[in-house]
């Protein structure tokens, strides 16, 4: 239980420790060396919005150490040695060497230097004597040679200009002199980024988050960075954005593969790339694989639509959904989709469609087949496919008897004279009180002739007539001529009519079909 409560009680340390800012001090002049007798003066910066009332010092020179306290923030030194800071509210600070030099000849350098700062060095001379030329080394190598200036400008530093440096001066009178070395360690503005990720193995269709962490140093943590993702070789997947978070919503088996992050600052000075992560995206086989009808149960209407619905319980990625009928080899149709379902329209089915019809999916990891379904198809009365098809089915004996007993009853109705190439002009009948109701009889209509359908003798005229029978209203008859799609004819027959040219004006032999 003790260890228990240390260990809690170590973590609390350290997140609040995490949290606090850490004090830091700033010189001036920057420089670190200076001869002796000048003077530096230390500023200790807490991060607080006004300067702290009170700010501990701690000085250590060949193992003393000498505390002092200041009412402000400043302090001025004229000592060598090892300064630190503590600002209330703020971690103490990192140390300052500091050296006042009894040399004539130093080279000086800033505290402190991050990437992407301007990095000065200065060689100074003490005395008279006045410097014609200078050159600078950096781990015993000429870097820089001038005889105009006394100062090395690296204008944006990096991590490679880390290295011991030294100035080399030639006076007047040619005497060389060699300044103290100055080991200067360009420090990171912010570590190189680390790529994490939710799940390093998501299944296909799952979203996945990436995370572009970094670490800043405790004296810049307002530095301010900008983050970009990437996958494979350079494929970029977000612009350059404030946010270290990446969201992928959905991610498949092709986006597997190697992904990156980078960081840079606000200025571009200093960017920097992340080790590559792999990332395996799962495929799920598909499972479960049915085969569903609209409508449902697989009971279809002669001439209306069927749906055949083709879904798997499982699955992931792209799917291939092929439908069939049994007995015959080839699909009904194919689709690829990247989907738990897939839909096949049949716009419309008739009785000779009726029998077993399944379906199989397939992801890439085999093909799975369904159950097969039971698909009637009933037939309705009004659902004829055509005029020659419904007289066939639909046309009865006494139907015909009837048809026969009408068509003899006009012939002799017909006034003399009239034939079936007189006036087409039909006149309404009126019934009488007490009348009973007389058969409705065609009126006459223009006769065409036939092409194709007849073979032609020398000298004959061969016509065909077309006719339909539907009672109107008040006992009126209405006869047209109808096309063979209409599908509501009461008494449908056909006339062949033939004038050999022998004959006499008027007299036409007909035939029924």
């Amino acid at each position: 239980m003790l260890l228990w409560a240390s260990l809690l009680g170590l973590a609390a340390v350290s997140e609040r420790l995490a949290t606090t800012p850490q004090s830091v001090i700033s010189l001036q002049p920057p420089w670190t060396t200076v001869f002796r007798g000048e003077r530096i003066n230390l500023t200790c910066n807490g991060f607080h919005v006004s300067a702290p009332a009170k700010v501990k010092w701690y000085r250590k020179n060949f193992g003393k150490r000498y505390p002092s306290e200041t009412p402000g923030n400043t302090l001025e030194v004229r000592d060598s040695g090892e300064y630190k800071c503590q600002a209330r509210g703020s971690l103490l600070s990192n140390p300052v060497n500091l050296l006042f030099s009894t040399g004539s000849f130093i080279l000086q350098a800033p505290h402190s230097v991050f990437e992407g700062d301007a990095l000065v060095l200065r060689c100074q001379k003490r005395g008279k004597e006045k410097l014609i030329a200078v050159k600078y080394t950096r781990n015993g190598k000429v870097i820089a040679n001038s005889n105009t200036s006394v100062d090395l400008l690296i204008p944006q530093a990096s991590l490679s200009n880390s290295g011991n440096y030294q100035c080399i001066g030639s006076l007047e009178n040619a005497y060389i002199l060699k300044s103290n070395s100055k080991v200067i360690r360009i420090r990171e503005l912010f570590s190189q980024p680390k790529l994490t990720v939710t799940d390093s193995q998501p299944r296909e269709g799952n979203s996945v988050n990436l995370s572009c962490e970094t670490q800043h140093p405790l004296e810049r943590p307002d530095t301010q960075l900008h983050f970009i993702f990437f996958r494979g070789s350079g494929v970029t997947l977000s612009n350059w954005s404030r946010s270290p978070e990446f969201q992928i919503t959905a991610i498949w088996r092709e986006d597997s593969g190697s992904y990156w992050c980078g960081a840079e600052t606000v200025t571009r000075d200093v960017h920097k790339l992340s080790l590559p992560l792999q990332i395996e995206v799962q495929r799920i086989p598909v499972s479960g694989v049915l085969l569903e009808t609209q409508p449902q149960g697989g009971r279809a209407v002669e001439g209306e639509t069927l749906v055949l619905v083709c879904s798997v319980a499982e699955g992931t990625g792209d799917t291939t959904f092929s439908w069939y009928r049994e007995g015959m080899e080839e699909s009904l149709g194919r689709k690829r989709r990247r989907s738990q379902r897939a839909e096949l329209e049949i716009p419309v089915v008739w009785e000779s469609q009726a029998g077993l019809y399944y379906c199989t999916a397939d992801n890439g990891h085999g093909l799975i087949q369904s159950e097969a379904v039971n698909v009637t198809v009933r037939s309705m009365p009004g659902n004829r496919r055509g005029l020659v098809a419904g007289g066939a089915t639909g046309g009865t004996l006494s139907f015909l008897l009837l048809a026969v007993a009408l068509l003899f009853y006009c012939w002799h109705q017909r006034k003399p004279g009239d034939g079936f190439l007189g006036d087409t002009t039909r006149s309404s009948l009126t019934l009488r009180p007490g009348e009973p109701p007389r058969p409705v009889c065609p009126a006459s209509v223009e006769l065409r002739q036939l092409y194709g359908n007849v073979h032609l003798k020398e000298g004959d005229l061969v016509y065909s007539e077309i006719q339909f029978i539907q009672p109107g209203e008040e006992g009126q008859a209405n006869t047209s001529r109808i096309f063979l799609e209409d599908q509501h004819a009461s008494i449908v027959y056909s006339e062949v009519k033939t004038e050999p040219q022998n004959d006499l004006a008027g007299k036409i032999s007909t035939k029924d079909e």
